[in-house]
């Protein structure tokens, strides 16, 4: 089939090239180039770039509510519009081009999870799935009929990151499933069900900041959620500290006493009594620093401090003084 293809960010890139591989790419739409980077040079996406790899005919429209912005993808006269976090809008006049309509690859198991950053947010609940939905768009914001999911776990200990890679690494072979089924004429959309709907709102980097007085298991949420971005972070010596990884402390408060360090050598034994207000660090273990949260203890793994490279918690220990620090 002519497939013409709009999406932004890495995520759209398995299915691209999954579209590649068994139909003709008539054109790709993609954003605006954006500032990025420490010098906030005009950066090009990476679905752009694959496109000028390939040779691909290109458009960055600003939007597509005019049709002098709707011109090119009308010219290419694709079978199927494939979107795959695009990141813009699609009105109505867009969505009827296609002969055979515009499909999404959205990261939730629909209708949960509708909007921006369904990644980030199944994680931040703490469901114990994600998925990939293949559906059917229309006006509405993730509201289109479903031809087909694709159900992915959330391990216990994964990050946001892992979870994007293997839900776009699903949504390409769905993708190419539904597309076949719908050349065959035999594809068929289902109504999403009215009751479960949830909306997952875009990411604001002010989120990445860790309230201590919450739980270690909401702690621990975050800062896998967040990784590889916005990276949860804290405050140290009157800085930000990223935590990079992290985990609730099993023991828990049922340490009665535990191993502070000073400097470089380790130091007394004292009660844990002393130290519990949120966000207080009581100590060392094996994997890293152990600090109070409103509920339960949270262990700190891998850490990284501003124009430094990324080192693990145990190490970090040892080169700073850590008794009656209080995170925040």
């Amino acid at each position: 089939m002519r497939i013409a293809f709009a999406g932004t960010p890495g995520f759209a890139l398995p299915p691209l090239r999954a579209l590649a591989s068994r139909h003709t790419i008539v054109g790709v739409l993609t954003q605006p180039d954006r500032p990025a980077g420490r010098g906030r040079a005009l950066t090009a996406s990476p679905v752009k770039l694959e496109a000028a790899a390939h040779g691909w005919p290109l458009a960055q429209p600003a939007s597509l509510k005019s049709e002098e912005e709707r011109a090119a993808l009308r010219a290419w006269q694709p079978d199927v519009l494939v979107v795959v976090a695009y990141g813009l809008i699609l009105p109505q006049a867009a969505l009827d081009i296609p002969r055979h309509g515009c499909i999404n690859v959205h990261a939730s198991l629909l209708p949960r999870w509708r909007g921006a950053a369904p990644i980030q947010r199944a994680i931040l609940a703490g469901d114990a799935d994600s998925g990939v939905s293949i559906m059917r768009m229309e006006a509405g914001l993730d509201t289109g009929p479903v031809y087909a999911v694709r159900r992915v776990p959330i391990g216990e200990r994964m990050t946001g990151g892992e979870l994007h890679d293997a839900l776009a690494d699903e949504g390409a072979g769905a993708l190419l499933e539904v597309l076949d089924a719908i050349e065959a004429g035999t594809a068929q959309a289902v109504p999403q069900p009215t009751a479960g709907v949830t909306y997952a709102a875009k990411i604001d980097k002010a989120e990445a900041r860790i309230d201590w007085a919450r739980s270690a298991i909401e702690i621990d949420r975050q800062v896998r959620a967040f990784n590889p971005w916005p990276i949860a972070e804290t405050r140290f010596a009157g800085e930000q500290l990223r935590i990079l990884r992290a985990r609730p402390d099993p023991h828990g408060a049922g340490f009665s006493v535990f191993r502070l360090l000073r400097r470089s050598r380790a130091i007394t034994e004292i009660p844990k009594t002393r130290h519990r207000s949120s966000g207080a660090v009581l100590g060392t273990c094996a994997t890293g620093i152990r600090v109070a949260c409103g509920s339960g203890t949270l262990v700190i793994e891998a850490v990284q401090r501003p124009g430094r490279k990324p080192v693990a918690a145990a190490d970090f220990a040892r080169a700073v003084a850590l008794e009656g620090v209080v995170l925040g």
